[in-house]
């Protein structure tokens, strides 16, 4: 997986990358999200989980989730191209754009009422609704930046990177990826109980 780069993109399919996150950007404006935090500010880092401006700014804590959605991503293209080699005609060069296709997609799941109001219901995450569309275009710029870390790191690197990551936000915030995917999809109130203690 590191140390190689031919899952990096050429012109076009970097052409194409910017041609997708303006799409999810103009989908994000149409479905009403607000383009930046309701406190008037843009930061750089906001780190209060049980806030109004959790998820508004340009990085937070699940800015690492992000980080860590590009290691994935890269890690799925790198089984598809080159080792299944599933896209046999399509050069493994547009894996950079499908994984923005991916993020994006889920950018704009994640802030549909739907995601919106299960947060509430099943996570510690009881006020939220939903990320600013600088949070989230940012949110695809952290997984461009794991894939990208992904394509230049031996493949011990980013496996190691990736659980720090979790451990890290694990300690921090009670929350991290794995937790984030368990409480939506099976939600355990044992350890919903144990995130409300933080």
């Amino acid at each position: 997986m590191g140390g190689k780069t031919s899952l990096m993109p050429h012109r076009a399919a970097l052409l194409w990358t910017v041609i997708i996150a303006a799409a999810i950007l103009a989908i994000l404006l149409a479905m009403g999200r607000p383009a930046i935090c309701d406190c008037g500010v843009v930061r750089l880092w906001h780190g209060v989980v049980q806030s109004a401006e959790n998820s508004q700014h340009i990085a937070d804590w699940y800015s690492f989730s992000h980080v860590i959605h590009g290691l994935l991503f890269y890690f799925f293209a790198h089984l598809l191209w080159r080792r299944w080699r599933w896209f046999g005609g399509l050069p493994a060069r547009w894996a950079l754009p499908i994984a923005v296709a991916f993020e994006g997609f889920w950018e704009l799941l994640e802030n549909s009422p739907l995601i919106i109001e299960r947060y509430r219901e099943v996570t510690v995450s009881w006020g939220y609704s939903g990320d600013s569309i600088v949070n989230s275009m940012a949110d695809i710029g952290w997984m461009m930046v794991g894939f990208v870390l992904a394509s230049r790191l031996p493949i011990w690197v980013s496996i190691a990177l990736a659980i720090a990551f979790e451990l890290f936000t694990l300690a921090m915030i009670r929350d991290n990826l794995t937790l984030n995917i368990v409480m939506l999809v099976w939600p355990i109130d044992a350890i919903r109980d144990w995130q409300a203690l933080a």
